[in-house]
């Protein structure tokens, strides 16, 4: 009996690192877009960096909204799959690609309208606020591109394929810094040759992949035309997922204006960290991908003691992971800075932060990993209360903390960081972890994903 039970528990883990490994690998090429961006921007001047920092944070934000463009299809086709219902999974994959298209034309437009209200909100100062406006009027161009590559992935790995996003995702990114240099540089377009690198890397990654799911979903006969009630539904299952994504984008922002309103290098310093931070978030949600997929298949097949034993195995995987990430970071922190910039203020106060980030990976590890456990379910309105929960206590304390705490923009931001993995990583943990214990979010079944609150 304990061979078979250890017998079991390979498998599952032999499952997990199957599909985390090359999403991982993935992931990591995402953030590699804003760190390209960032050391060729950031060997331009501090003003230049800090406005990318600002126009960064904003297109993060945006799509970042969207991701349910991606979990929610992930565990959408999952289910299916996990039931049997292939055609059924990629013609749900088609709806999640035209939801994608119009919203990203929507979204693109309006932030082409709203540029100079959103820059001027952050209150940075003339030459920074006039580098950000310029690169973002650009980057919200690749908007469209980018959504069509979250919601074509999310099919992918609903299908069980995380090497296709993989090879897509590296291949773009070594556009992404050849249009970099070559146009910052080469052509001397300084900080709109790095949007415009990053749109057209983006534009090519969004052509492969839509063409793969097409190709799947022409063998499985599934029709292509756009099915407004399809569409409709993949809205209205986002829908939780979005308030979801907006409340933890909130505090993303909210930390960036924040640090904004310390000075030219806080701000220039927090884009350097929120970009390594997100590298290393990307790489710790390669595992909760991979629970995505897992969970949502297993509860399509009505497995509910594979969703329990998969949960387990992928909340310790986590921890080990944020171990590591953690460890890496506090032994990385000190040579990091003039790998983006030669300023040596902004150099001496980043190796100081990343080593406050460095102490909150463990429990972010777990954080990632559980979020993707209850995405796959389709426990999205708990995700949804709890997200806005976390948000609405930790916002309030990250402005008190840069108000009435520490004086000097190093102090200041140090305090910052600490806020933000105690209030806002801590405060997610206790919420994911005290859903994850019960059985509420194991809804077994192929029907309707949307989750119920109780």
């Amino acid at each position: 009996m304990r061979a078979g039970r250890r017998g079991d528990l390979r498998r599952v883990d032999r499952e997990i690192i199957g599909l985390a490994v090359p999403a991982f690998l993935a992931l990591v090429a995402e953030p590699l877009f804003l760190l390209a961006d960032a050391a060729v921007v950031g060997h331009l001047g501090t003003t230049e960096l800090a406005g990318l920092g600002i126009a960064s944070v904003v297109v993060r934000a945006a799509v970042g909204l969207c991701v349910f463009l991606a979990y929610g299809t992930t565990a959408a086709v999952a289910r299916q799959v996990g039931a049997g219902q292939r055609r059924r999974a990629l013609r749900q994959g088609v709806d999640g690609l035209w939801l994608a298209a119009l919203v990203g034309l929507v979204l693109s437009a309006a932030g082409l309208v709203l540029t100079g209200p959103v820059v001027d909100w952050f209150g940075a100062n003339g030459p920074v606020t006039e580098a950000a406006v310029t690169y973002l009027r650009i980057a919200w161009l690749g908007v469209t591109p980018m959504l069509l590559v979250l919601a074509a992935t999310g099919v992918l790995r609903g299908l069980h394929d995380t090497r296709t996003p993989l090879r897509v995702a590296v291949a773009a990114n070594l556009a992404n810094i050849a249009f970099n240099v070559a146009f910052v540089y080469g052509l001397d377009l300084g900080i709109a040759g790095s949007a415009w690198g990053t749109d057209l890397a983006q534009l090519g990654a969004a052509v492969v992949l839509v063409a793969v799911v097409v190709r799947l979903a022409r063998r499985e006969g599934a029709v292509l035309r756009p099915d407004p009630a399809g569409v409709r539904r993949s809205a209205r299952a986002g829908g939780p997922l979005l308030v979801r994504t907006a409340s933890l984008q909130a505090s993303l922002v909210a930390t960036t204006w924040c640090a904004a309103g310390l000075g030219a290098t806080a701000v220039a310093t927090h884009q350097l960290a929120i970009a390594v931070w997100s590298f290393l978030a990307y790489a710790l949600d390669a595992v909760a991908i991979a629970a995505q997929a897992i969970i949502g298949r297993a509860l399509g097949a009505g497995d509910l003691a594979h969703v329990r034993e998969s949960t387990e195995r992928v909340v310790r995987i986590g921890l080990v992971s944020g171990v590591v990430t953690g460890l890496a970071l506090a032994v990385t922190a000190p040579i990091l800075g003039p790998l983006f910039t030669d300023d040596p203020d902004v150099v001496s106060l980043l190796g100081a932060v990343l080593l406050v980030a460095a102490l909150f990976q463990p429990v972010a590890g777990v954080v990632f990993v559980l979020d993707g456990v209850l995405i796959g379910a389709g426990d999205g309105r708990y995700l949804a209360v709890a997200g806005s929960l976390v948000t609405a206590l930790f916002v309030p304390v990250a402005v008190l903390t840069v108000r009435l705490g520490p004086t000097g923009e190093r102090p200041a931001l140090l305090a910052l960081w600490a806020v933000f993995g105690l209030v806002f990583i801590g405060g997610r943990a206790v919420v994911l972890l005290r859903r994850a214990r019960g059985d509420l979010w194991m809804v077994a079944g192929a029907g309707d994903d949307e989750s119920r609150l109780r």
